[in-house]
């Protein structure tokens, strides 16, 4: 189970970021930032996991209780476009950039110390993060403030998918949130792609292939 180990070892604000979505086929890429204020350790909500770990009505009810104060977060969409352009990885690098700034100036506004460290789940960093950061991998089975951020991420990327899946019912979206699963691939060779679709990516490219 996740802990405070690594939060614990600088005497100052640390965060912790993740990532949810690289893998899919459609949808975007979501990041979460979160800071975990130390003044309010002692009443974590239990069970702060992987995200992959935690059935999604439990993952929300805690996503929902570590978005609440005294703790910041900040959430960041990069969109098919984006990732298209840039790629997969440095897409995710972007959103993990954005997502950290973005929640340095939350918690300078909020009148707490900028964060002087972020705790990244993998075993690569963004090289233009804007703060000292330590990749752990499977960090968000390590570190509690990578779990939290594990936990909001794939929530809010969850929602998105079942979003688009009201506008496209063809591909399962609600259910696989844009993996490769059968009902997808079906959705795909009936109906084509969507404009939420990662051209990028080999298994799409190959529809486009198939259709010139």
């Amino acid at each position: 189970m996740p802990d405070l180990d690594h939060e614990r070892q600088f005497n100052a604000p640390v965060i912790g970021i993740d990532e949810a979505g690289r893998g899919p086929w459609a949808g975007p890429v979501t990041v979460t930032a979160i800071w975990l204020c130390p003044f309010a350790y002692d009443t974590l909500p239990a069970g702060i996991d992987d995200s992959k770990k935690i059935k999604p009505p439990r993952r929300a009810a805690l996503a929902a209780a570590l978005m609440a104060p005294p703790h910041l977060s900040h959430t960041v969409s990069i969109d098919v476009a984006q990732i298209d352009q840039m790629g997969i990885l440095k897409a995710t690098f972007a959103g993990m950039v954005m997502a950290a700034s973005k929640l340095a100036d939350k918690m300078v506004k909020a009148g707490w110390r900028a964060p002087v460290h972020a705790l990244v789940d993998g075993n690569l960093l963004p090289p233009d993060m804007p703060l000292p950061a330590t990749a752990l991998i499977k960090g968000d089975s390590r570190s509690l403030s990578i779990a939290a951020a594990s936990l909001i991420a794939k929530t809010s990327r969850d929602q998105i998918m079942q979003d688009l899946a009201l506008a496209y019912p063809d591909y399962g979206w609600a259910s696989n949130m844009g993996y490769g699963t059968k009902v997808h691939k079906a959705g795909l060779n009936q109906f084509g792609l969507t404009p939420h679709h990662r051209q990028s990516f080999k298994p799409i490219r190959r529809y486009l292939d198939a259709g010139d």
